[in-house]
């Protein structure tokens, strides 16, 4: 759950500088890309393990979109992973909170 709260924070950080700078650079759309890969191998994970998803989550949408990623690499298509990037990811952010936030007695040293 830790890496899926150090993902969304990358995506942000793909995502900060804007859709413009997102489809001129290269650099910045396979970061994109292997971050919703993470995300969506952690989501088959989570699957498998029968951890129920929270309203507004769907592991077999993030695990389709893994495997798109993955399988459909020379056919992507830039304006569908911003989308993706931009309101599905925050969506899922808020969605599991609660699950990976980092509690008190573990931030301590």
């Amino acid at each position: 759950m830790l890496h899926l709260r150090d993902w969304f924070v990358g995506v942000d950080a793909v995502t900060g500088a804007g859709r413009a700078a997102y489809l001129v650079d290269p650099l910045r759309q396979e970061a994109g890309d292997s971050l919703l890969m993470k995300i969506g191998e952690t989501a088959n994970r989570l699957r498998r393990a029968d951890l129920a998803a929270p309203e507004g989550v769907r592991w077999a949408d993030a695990v389709a979109t893994r495997n798109w990623l993955i399988h459909q690499y020379d056919t992507i298509d830039r304006s569908l992973t911003w989308t993706t990037l931009v309101r599905d990811v925050p969506a899922w952010r808020d969605a599991l909170a609660e699950l990976v936030a980092v509690p008190e007695d573990a931030a301590s040293p």
